[in-house]
């Protein structure tokens, strides 16, 4: 339990330092921005309360926040990630594996985990796009935005699970 949490922590500051520090300054195109930190509330096991995941989202985005100076955008976004991840995993998850694992490439297979990871992170980038622009006088550059920045976005996250199954690979 300790070490879990530990590790929690660990990929916790690992990404907010990543995200605050490196890829809130890439903007390819002006439109695409990687949110990288949503792989936090994407891979927390299965079997966690949605409360507690709903805190451990709202500490991760209003930390990103702080850092940011976004005004409770990400937090909001990511509580709302948090809440609505049980439903897409029953959607893109098979019965058998819905108790107690940690979504990844490895564990679900590619074609679900990419599923389960575009419906979330779609949702949460439309939500945090949507609030930033909060307007659709400019639907296209608001589309274009959420488009490009969920592809990065995702991009970012298959990279990120294929370093952490090449250092499984050589951790056996």
């Amino acid at each position: 339990m300790f070490l879990d949490s530990l590790h929690k922590i660990g990929w916790f500051a690992g990404l907010v330092l990543l995200q605050v520090l490196v890829l809130n300054h890439v903007h390819v195109g002006g439109y695409a921005t990687p949110f990288l930190y949503v792989y936090f509330v994407l891979a927390l096991r299965s079997d966690m309360p949605r409360n507690a995941a709903m805190l451990w989202a709202f500490a991760l985005g209003l930390t990103v926040d702080v850092f940011s100076d976004t005004a409770g955008m990400n937090a909001a976004a990511t509580v709302l990630l948090a809440f609505v991840r049980p439903v897409f995993l029953r959607l893109f998850v098979p019965r058998e594996f819905l108790e107690g694992f940690s979504p990844t490439i490895r564990v679900m297979g590619m074609l679900p985990f990419v599923k389960y990871m575009a419906a979330c992170v779609f949702l949460h980038h439309a939500f945090l796009i949507g609030l930033e622009y909060f307007s659709t006088a400019h639907i296209g550059s608001l589309l274009l935005s959420v488009v490009s920045s969920a592809l990065l976005t995702m991009f970012c996250i298959v990279g990120v699970e294929w370093l952490r199954r090449g250092a499984a690979d050589k951790g056996r």
